[in-house]
């Protein structure tokens, strides 16, 4: 199929050995303006050529990876895996997957926050604060 989509630009970068190259929108899809400079690739291929797909900010596809349907990669490797591994998905968020191999941890990389009173606070720490009137 050709493509009519995106096109790899001259602005390039290596990562890990792999040269990346910025995609630039040819016409406008999706939410996805003509002319619009997307994320890092490493071929054509990394991105279907059909579809709302697209590689936006500072997303990097590379390797086997494949981005398509509705996808909007915020950060998206491409490994090949040379083993018979189970290959794992999880859903993130909106239908969109991580794929992964192996034992793999997910969480918030947010830390719980505790609201407290200053009461609570001394309370808390079990002893007396002494606050200090600033100007």
């Amino acid at each position: 199929m050709k493509n009519d989509k995106f096109e790899l630009t001259s602005e390039t970068k290596v990562e890990f050995g792999v040269t990346l190259h910025r995609i630039k929108a040819l016409k406008s899809f999706g939410y996805v303006s003509k002319e619009e400079l997307g994320g890092w690739v490493e071929k054509e291929s990394n991105v279907s050529v059909s579809g709302n797909a697209w590689v936006s900010g500072n997303a990097r596809v590379s390797g086997d990876a494949r981005v398509f349907g509705k996808l909007k990669a915020g950060l998206f490797f491409g490994v090949k895996w040379l083993s018979a591994t189970e290959i794992k998905q999880i859903e993130i968020e909106d239908g969109n997957y991580l794929v992964y191999k192996g034992e793999a941890e997910f969480g918030d990389d947010e830390e719980e926050v505790t609201e407290m009173t200053m009461e609570e606070v001394c309370k808390a720490l079990e002893k007396p604060v002494k606050i200090k009137k600033s100007l």
